[in-house]
């Protein structure tokens, strides 16, 4: 305890491009309670056999980064088990840092790092006695470990590269890789989302949906599964999941909800409840979203909820849940007020999307979700936008090879900024939020039943872009350039006949909102944007009205 195994972790699945899982995480979300809770209502035996249970799910994992606590590995199932799945590598220190680390007493910059609040083992009094008798108790199991290495006066960076040069001496040795890609094939993983629960892959390739079984049960999805799609989903895509995760060994249920924006209700998650209590659905069986954006926020939004959490998989087939909405954990059902209003965020464990499902998309929905990608690239990298701008007919017609890198580059934009501000705290995901602003009003104003989310996003980035030229941020040119951009894919870039008094009520309930003033997200440039908050009233209404007549 207290020698830095998650942070280490953490920072050796970054390194790796690995998804990293914390063991005494998975354990209390398993059992739906603290460790601490676990040891004062059930006792240390009771822990100890959880805490091998979630050892032998996580042994079934491939291409992952584990820390598991030191206990954990005094047990000889789980030492046999371990050493034979992976290169163990124990963390230690002196009980004198152990005991400083725990007391709060160790600089922020030390391997200690972030500590659990509690530690069970330590209670009462004499905590250096007692972290001296469990080092001697523990240290015929620890020198079992394939390497140790201490952590006393390091950092967590130098402790990780410590490590990084034991597995390039092993993979010497060997002949084996591990800095290998954990994907089964390696051009297929687009990026890592790491986040303060651990970290996940996010997929995308041509055509993976069949292998889609083998992948989740490498990744310890248990059986069975609960797959969440909608109508027009479900008989093109949810059966050939069904089928997938049944050749892999995951006995799988479906649930269907009607099409639609309207489906992220409380009804049909009061609906979905119902379901998996009729099947008698276990906090460790996930529930796996297919489809488009509505199912997997409604889907995250059961999954987040139901008995506390249970684990949650996406796998997108539309264009815009693709690029944006399967990644980064928002999930959430709607009111009739305005979007969005009710949810969580609620990381999945992967998400994985075959590009070749866009093939059967009609061409509004395709180009509705290429307008997500298209935003990505105006906000932070303006080299993707010359790639649309090159290759907007290849990309409208779907070819495999661009659409693919396309897709991947876009997914790999979002992952990187959840990775850096997970819950919208830190001024970067907001930055997501380029045309939503007017884009969820016009939404919301028409009942969601006129624009599609990427034809609202669409208009909402024209009247971003025109406050932005409007304040002096960029010129007419890049202005223009969008708009012919935008309009190349189909894209609306006007909103005529839409209710002012309708916009302006639903932007009123932006969650982006902060004492009544709404943050705007605007450009500086391509591939550069800002937050401003002092964008002057009668020039949001100079701008909608514009947009609306």
């Amino acid at each position: 305890m207290a020698t830095g195994k998650t942070q280490v972790g953490r920072a050796l699945a970054r390194r790796f491009r690995r998804p990293m899982v914390d063991a005494d995480d998975e354990l209390e979300s398993w059992a739906g309670k603290s460790i601490a809770t676990i040891f004062s209502e059930d006792g240390e035996e009771a822990f100890r056999e959880m805490e091998k249970e979630v050892i032998r799910d996580l042994s079934l994992r491939t291409g992952h980064v584990v820390a598991v606590g030191g206990g954990a590995f005094v047990d000889p199932e789980n030492r046999k088990l371990m050493l034979a799945k992976g290169l163990v590598v124990c963390l230690s220190a002196r009980p004198e840092t152990v005991y400083a680390r725990i007391a709060g007493n160790e600089d922020a910059d030390g391997a200690g790092g972030e500590q659990r609040s509690v530690r069970p083992l330590l209670a009462g009094g004499n905590q250096l006695g007692r972290i001296e008798s469990l080092m001697a108790q523990r240290a015929s199991a620890y020198a079992e470990a394939h390497y140790t290495v201490q952590s006393d006066d390091s950092t967590i960076d130098q402790v990780a590269e410590r490590i990084l040069d034991i597995c390039r001496a092993e993979a010497e040795v060997t002949g084996g890789n591990l800095m290998a890609d954990p994907q089964p094939t390696d051009s297929d993983l687009a990026a890592v989302v790491h986040h303060s629960g651990g970290s996940y892959p996010v997929v995308a390739g041509w055509g993976i949906m069949e292998g889609l079984g083998t992948r989740l049960r490498a990744m310890g999805v248990k059986s069975p599964a609960y797959i969440i799609t909608d109508s027009n989903v479900m008989n093109r895509y949810g059966r050939r999941v069904q089928r997938s995760l049944e050749k892999g060994g995951i006995a799988a249920h479906c649930f269907i909800v009607p099409a639609g924006e309207t489906s992220k209700s409380f009804q049909l998650a009061q609906s979905a409840y119902d379901w998996l209590v009729g099947l008698k659905a276990e906090r460790g069986q996930a529930i796996i979203a297919v489809g488009g954006g509505v199912p997997g926020d409604l889907a995250g939004f059961v999954a987040a909820t139901f008995l506390r959490g249970v684990p949650f998989i996406q796998v997108p087939t539309s264009m815009a849940a693709m690029a944006d909405a399967s990644i980064g954990g928002k999930t959430a059902v709607n009111l009739p007020q305005a979007k969005n209003m009710v949810g969580a965020f609620y990381q999945p464990q992967g998400v994985f999307a075959d590009v070749q499902a866009l093939s059967t998309l009609g061409k509004r929905e395709l180009s509705e979700g290429w307008a997500e990608a298209i935003k990505e690239g105006f906000i932070l990298d303006a080299n993707l936008v010359d790639v649309f701008e090159e290759h907007a007919e290849a990309l409208m017609e779907l070819e495999p090879g661009i659409s693919t890198q396309v897709i991947r580059r876009s997914m790999a934009i979002k992952a990187d900024v959840v990775s850096q501000d997970e819950r919208e705290t830190l001024g970067v995901r907001i930055l997501l939020n380029y045309g939503h602003t007017i884009g969820h009003a016009l939404e919301a104003s028409t009942e969601y039943g006129r624009f599609m989310h990427g034809e609202g996003v669409s208009v909402g980035m024209m009247g971003a872009a025109r406050i932005s030229q409007r304040l002096g941020m960029i010129s007419q040119e890049i202005v223009d350039q969008q708009e012919r951009l935008l309009e190349r894919f189909n894209l609306p870039t006007s909103a005529p006949g839409v209710s002012l008094d309708g916009v302006f009520q639903a932007m009123s309930l932006d969650k982006k909102t902060e004492g009544g003033v709404n943050r705007w997200v605007l450009l500086e440039d391509v591939g550069k944007a800002v937050v401003r908050h002092d964008v002057p009233r009668d020039l949001v209404e100079e701008t909608v009205r514009e947009l609306i007549d």
